[in-house]
């Protein structure tokens, strides 16, 4: 399925009409309104709308404010602190995106999903640079993984 640049597929399945399953649509919506929540764990068996859910709970959710070039999505007056983007050459000015839902393939390396050393960088620059993984990616959106 194609993505629009923000992550949100082109034609989700709207939120509202998923029928039923009101404990995990309640669970997905304070997840979005408080973070600090942490995450959640969706059970159920296959065709119960899961990860259907998801995806209308990122299309639903408002842009956010993200700091031109960023590749982590850091806020523009609060960029994460070990960005390596912000923190080095930020870039002046920010544009609305939507939140991204980052999925985490069953056979992802860590290296993939924490990140690790620009190796190209490396060789063809001599410079030690940090390439960002999965985690990274869904910073500020959802990190979906399916299979756990």
């Amino acid at each position: 399925m194609s993505q629009l640049a923000g992550g949100a597929p082109p034609h989700a399945f709207p939120f509202s009409a998923i029928v039923g399953q009101q404990r995990m649509k309640l669970a997905l919506l304070l997840n979005a309104i408080n973070p600090a929540i942490g995450g959640l764990l969706i059970r159920g068996e296959k065709g119960t709308a899961k990860s259907t859910a998801a995806r209308a709970l990122a299309a639903l959710l408002p842009e956010l404010e993200v700091s031109a070039g960023c590749p982590l999505t850091c806020d523009p007056a609060q960029p994460f602190a070990d960005c390596p983007t912000c923190t080095t050459s930020p870039q002046p000015g920010a544009i609305r995106q939507r939140v991204r839902l980052v999925e985490l393939p069953v056979s992802a390396t860590e290296e993939a999903v924490v990140g690790t050393l620009d190796i190209e960088a490396a060789i063809r620059e001599g410079l030690r640079r940090f390439e960002p993984g999965l985690l990274a990616r869904a910073h500020r959106g959802i990190l979906y993984i399916d299979e756990v």
